[in-house]
């Protein structure tokens, strides 16, 4: 029985330790997957409007997040984009979308590489906007600066 306790011991030591690494493993894994992504899921900094030109932009929310159609506004207007108008709509998407609606495809482009979503030409003169955004479910927005 004396040689049973040392190896007794010595296994909780061992389960201890793994214990303790696989709990730093795990903190590690959840710290790297916290990090942005470096593969372009974030916009570059180029994708701005241009310096004098005002490219009017509409902000649909097509999801259940509330405040997301704000969250884009402001990101866009911080990109020089001049949002006019934003809202929810009643269909459901799960990727975002950017309508050319004024037949400015390089417009479009731009708030499309804003937005890191695809371009779709939907020209329509009835409204006065250049672009339309559709928000959907894979849209996340930029963590807002700590201002204490």
């Amino acid at each position: 029985m004396t040689e049973e306790r040392p190896r007794r011991r010595r296994y909780g030591r061992i389960i201890v330790v793994v214990l303790i690494l696989l709990g730093i493993a795990w903190i590690g894994w959840q710290l790297l997957a916290l990090r942005p992504a470096k593969n372009g899921s974030s916009a570059p900094e180029d994708a701005r409007a241009p310096e004098g030109v005002r490219i009017k932009v509409e902000v649909l929310n097509a999801t259940q997040t509330k405040g997301l159609a704000r969250r884009a506004t402001l990101y866009l207007r911080d990109r020089g984009f001049d949002v006019v108008g934003s809202g929810n709509v009643s269909e459901r998407r799960t990727s975002t979308v950017v309508y050319d609606r004024s037949a400015h495809p390089a417009w479009a482009r731009l708030v499309g590489r804003a937005m890191n979503a695809p371009v779709v030409e939907r020209p329509d003169s009835s409204r006065y906007l250049d672009v339309t955004v559709l928000l959907g479910g894979d849209w996340r927005p930029p963590a807002l600066p700590f201002h204490p």
